[in-house]
């Protein structure tokens, strides 16, 4: 009784498909190493299994890259190599224009290159630098008063209330809305008026 005929089709059972592969490969192998000697065929064999494991076979004594090159004059076909030269190129031509983007951005923060510039977007700088000394004023007086607390504490009697109205004059528009050319009148340094506490004459013995 012969062999039954196996039907030409997906083995569902991996353990028998790898098993059958293994089986075939060697076969495949075998039979085109006898076609390229008897015939003196020029063949060059790729088979990948399901797994991505990859075998070949080239008849000796060539190399597969010959193989291809002749497959490829003989069909007029060229496989395109990988070649990432214009993606790069793409990719810096981009930076570029970030980079002039934020170079342009950052001379009109400093009231350069304003020419070209819409009134829609001057005033939205103008309300970005705004917002900007707004925070930068805060700032400046958290640390005066911070200072005043030091010195309070080191010995020295400072005058708070007044000093902090003069600071308020000083900085007659802060935390209301204001233009960008005030900023003028900012002073650069805030002085100090301090003296020295005297001492008790009364709880001393002299």
């Amino acid at each position: 009784m012969g062999r039954g005929k196996i039907a030409i089709k997906r083995i569902e059972n991996q353990t028998t498909r790898q098993v059958t592969f293994s089986k075939r490969r060697a076969g495949l192998l075998k039979k085109t190493h006898e076609l390229s000697v008897l015939c003196d065929a020029q063949i060059g064999l790729i088979i990948f299994s399901s797994t991505g494991k990859m075998c070949q076979y080239c008849t000796q004594p060539y190399r597969m890259e010959q193989i291809i090159e002749r497959y490829q004059k003989v069909t007029g076909t060229r496989i395109p190599e990988h070649d990432n030269r214009e993606h790069l190129y793409n990719e810096l031509a981009v930076l570029r224009k970030e980079t002039r983007l934020l170079q342009l951005s950052m001379r009109r923060y400093t009231g350069e290159d304003m020419s070209s510039m819409p009134y829609e977007e001057l005033d939205q700088l103008e309300q970005e630098l705004e917002r900007s000394v707004n925070k930068v004023r805060e700032r400046k007086i958290q640390e005066h008063r911070a200072a005043i607390e030091y010195q309070q504490q080191g010995g020295l009697e400072a005058k708070p209330v007044e000093h902090h109205q003069q600071v308020l004059d000083e900085f007659p528009f802060y935390g209301e809305p204001s233009s960008v050319l005030q900023l003028a009148t900012i002073p650069q340094q805030f002085s100090y008026q301090l003296q020295l506490a005297q001492p008790n004459l009364q709880d001393s013995n002299v």
